[in-house]
């Protein structure tokens, strides 16, 4: 975050947040969550830490309702025709992850015209009206670059692994991976394929091309994919690359493994799960009042270094992803099975304070 001022509005916002909010105001108001998928484990925990924190904040009676609906498909389209329902079912606000950063814009600036707050994350929209909260994805793509030069000096080929096609996430960690190939020229990618941000689709992706790839030092990839890459140059015989991981539980136990057999490194990042927490309770202090909260929001990545992930690693569930949820106050964000919930707002705090 460049701004001096949004830094300002985004420390108000979380200490508004741990302050715990009003809650006669909006506790006869809705709230719909429009959601484009739920296929990999990230999107599963996403909408676990969603589903936690705001049935107790209904039960609490912070708010009346708080619906998810997911599509059946990816297409957007669906998720169009479905923002279009939910503004017909009277929902006051409309928390959105999105298939697409401009083509659902007719639709949410339908829901604003019917003043409806829209809080997009992780997906987000550009429609001016609504509100965004994302990780800076570039930044994420190059870094991946930079540790893997730290990891691989003399450079070599690369593999990219890229996400689901046409989303906003796709395309800017691509454009982060790219921006930080420029600056070390020593490593190129010389093949790129779809993992829709799933370690099965990735894995069938990498096998299919690997037969054709030269010598691979490293990949790079969107989270998600890193273990089913593992698994696919292991069951090709070829040597084992440099895999940047995206905080899966899969992801640790491998890179546990190697790291135990022979000091194997890496590095992993990737946008916590627990925001879908952060964009409720944005949309409530919205309904509530609160009037200082930007419309852009830019929340820190969650990273796990060689030295910190196999502390990390006993909290994430089976088959899950590390993720805190944001909670006002800790009686309002049901069990402690994850993070301890005020970290991701201290986070933020810290993260707006050095930009």
């Amino acid at each position: 975050m460049k701004s001096g001022l949004k830094t300002a509005a985004l420390c108000a916002l979380v200490s508004a947040m741990l302050a715990g909010p009003a809650f006669a105001d909006t506790s006869k108001m809705k709230i719909a969550f429009s959601n484009n998928y739920a296929g990999n484990s990230w999107r599963q925990a996403m909408l676990k830490s969603y589903d936690i924190v705001t049935k107790k904040a209904v039960a609490d009676g912070i708010i009346a309702a708080a619906d998810v609906f997911t599509t059946a498909d990816r297409e957007v389209p669906t998720q169009a025709a479905q923002i279009q329902n939910l503004i017909l079912q009277g929902y006051n606000a409309i928390v959105i992850n999105s298939g697409s950063p401009d083509a659902l814009n007719g639709a949410v600036k339908q829901a604003c015209d019917a003043d409806i707050v829209v809080v997009s994350f992780d997906g987000v929209v550009t429609e001016p009206c609504a509100w965004r909260i994302v990780v800076d994805f570039k930044d994420y793509g190059r870094k991946e670059v930079e540790h893997m030069a730290q990891f691989e000096p003399k450079g070599g080929n690369l593999l990219e692994i890229r996400g689901l096609a046409g989303t906003g996430i796709d395309a800017a960690v691509h454009d982060g991976i790219v921006e930080g190939l420029k600056a070390h020229p020593e490593f190129k990618v010389v093949s790129s394929v779809t993992g829709d941000w799933d370690q099965t689709t990735a894995q069938k992706a990498v096998a299919t091309v690997l037969p054709s790839l030269p010598a691979i030092v490293g990949v790079v990839d969107q989270g998600g994919d890193a273990y089913g890459a593992a698994q696919a140059f292991a069951a090709a015989g070829r040597p084992r690359p440099e895999i940047m991981m995206g905080n899966r539980q899969d992801e640790f136990v491998y890179w546990k493994e190697q790291k135990d057999k022979d000091g194997y490194k890496s590095w992993s990042s990737s946008i916590a799960p627990g925001v879908s927490t952060l964009a409720f309770w944005v949309a409530q202090r919205i309904l509530d009042g609160e009037k200082n909260i930007p419309h852009d929001l830019v929340v820190p990545a969650l990273e796990f270094t060689q030295d910190t992930f196999e502390a990390e690693l006993p909290k994430i569930a089976k088959g899950g992803v590390a993720s805190p949820r944001v909670c006002p106050e800790r009686r309002s964000c049901g069990d402690q099975g994850e993070h301890e919930i005020i970290d991701l707002n201290r986070a933020i705090v810290a993260h707006a304070l050095n930009d």
